[in-house]
């Protein structure tokens, strides 16, 4: 490590002691619309959007805001030519295309951005548009990091950024009412919620396709980006699916599921960070060209309740939720002294305590339907309020996994100081819980 590395690194660990999250200086990058200086869209004016990372889930996001006809598409960018051309072929008329993100960043005629990019990038990228004066939309993961999280939150809040997460399943009505009745008090007090998602890809896993030399197309450079180098393989770049199988550019599959599911107990119980999680698993039986757990167990503790995570890629049982057949299943617990609620997606159903519950009878509608997730954001745009799913709300879903997963590669508990937003006891958890970038990419460090 460099001289300067290591004295940067000791300046945050005195930085956080002391001031927590509050600390922020001026930054290196300014983009052409910096600090919010170009107009903000009115409630006639057309949108105009940006895309970084054309992948599926991405051009899903653009295709749903596209619909509207308040949107105009001014630009695509990927370091993979093949997808980011088709995106401007769609778009033909008014999409221009870019390779870099902070080039398309600069551009007047780009108000948003949605970020669909893998997570890795995803902070450096997210405080970049920020900056620049571009609204986002970024997918989950939000982070891979406690202090990526910190100042992508940080840098919406100073830049009077609109943000929205990703995490489409927020914006379903069966999500809705199962808020209202957790907040309807017909269960009790909820001492525990219980959340999982898990599936069996065998011994096999995604397979083992070797690594190889990249497609001539693809800057395999700048798609690392960031993160530490590391061989390509077409298995990282395929899709979201195998791509979680890979530990440093995902974080693996509870990042890459959690975000959706403990967003219901986060929402409905209004939790804020945990004060103590511990995180066990392992790559116990797996043997494929990924590195990421095959298993994971969690334990987040908060003030008088406990929420709970499994994740596991090598036996689907699910409970309530489906057995025999291999599949991908998912599923959320709220146990409360009257009676227990269980949910997914798309369903709920209440098992009472024995006669303790009294009313059964689902509590009046409360919380209004979402026009979309997407158009949510782009309404919000324009009114400047944040949409239900802002960074600010989604930093208490992102900061407990990622602490999971720190949790997991320490071998401990991590212990968390809610008020102050910091690491407590542990300085080596405390170091990692910030990335160091890949050279010439630094971490922004003046948002923590």
């Amino acid at each position: 490590m460099s001289k300067s590395k290591r004295v940067s690194r000791r300046s945050f660990i005195r930085r956080m002691a002391t001031t927590g999250a509050a600390g922020m200086a001026v930054p290196y990058f300014v983009g052409g619309n910096a600090l919010g200086q170009k107009g903000k869209p009115g409630a006639n004016d057309r949108i105009g959007l940006g895309l970084i990372g054309c992948g599926g889930m991405g051009r899903g996001n653009l295709k749903n805001c596209a619909n509207s006809p308040d949107v105009v598409v001014t630009g695509a960018c990927d370091i993979w030519k093949t997808r980011r051309d088709a995106v401007v072929a769609q778009y033909q008329s008014t999409a221009k295309p870019y390779d870099d993100y902070r080039e398309m960043l600069q551009a007047k005629e780009i108000d948003a951005v949605i970020i669909a990019t893998p997570p890795h990038w995803h902070c450096r990228m997210a405080v970049d548009a920020c900056r620049a004066g571009k609204d986002i939309y970024l997918q989950k993961p939000m982070t891979l990091h406690v202090g990526e999280s910190l100042a992508v939150r940080n840098a919406v809040r100073r830049h009077q950024r609109i943000s929205q997460i990703g995490t489409q399943i927020h914006a379903s009505e069966n999500y809705r009412r199962v808020v209202e009745l957790v907040r309807s008090g017909k269960l009790g007090k909820i001492s525990v919620s219980r959340t999982f998602n898990v599936m069996n890809q065998g011994p096999g896993g995604i397979g083992n396709t070797p690594d190889s030399d990249p497609p001539a197309e693809i800057d395999w450079d700048l798609w690392v980006g960031p993160g530490p180098m590391r061989p390509f393989n077409s298995l990282i770049v395929h899709d979201a699916y195998t791509h979680c199988s890979f530990m440093d550019c995902s974080g693996g599959w509870t990042p890459g599921m959690a975000p959706h599911i403990i967003d219901l107990p986060v929402w409905a119980l209004d939790l804020g960070y945990p004060k103590t999680t511990y995180c066990s698993g392992g790559r116990y039986l797996i043997k494929d060209a990924g590195d990421a757990p095959d298993v994971q167990e969690v334990v987040w503790q908060y003030p008088d309740f406990t929420m709970t995570w499994m994740m596991s890629l090598v036996n689907s049982f699910a409970f309530d939720f489906g057995r025999g057949q291999p599949a991908r299943r998912l599923g959320i617990y709220f146990h409360g002294v009257n009676g227990t609620m269980y949910a997914d997606y798309g369903m709920h159903q209440v098992v009472p305590e024995g006669d303790r519950l009294k009313d059964t009878k689902p509590p009046e509608k409360s919380i209004p339907p979402s026009p979309g997730h997407e158009r949510e954001w782009l309404d919000c745009i324009k009114s400047r309020r944040q949409p239900s799913c802002n960074a600010d709300y989604h930093c208490k879903i992102d900061v407990p996994i990622c602490l999971a997963n720190l949790s997991m590669r320490l071998g401990r508990a991590i212990h968390f100081d809610p008020v102050a937003e910091k690491i407590v006891g542990d300085d080596e958890a405390l170091r990692l819980s910030v990335p160091e970038y890949r050279d010439p990419w630094k971490f922004p460090i003046e948002y923590i």
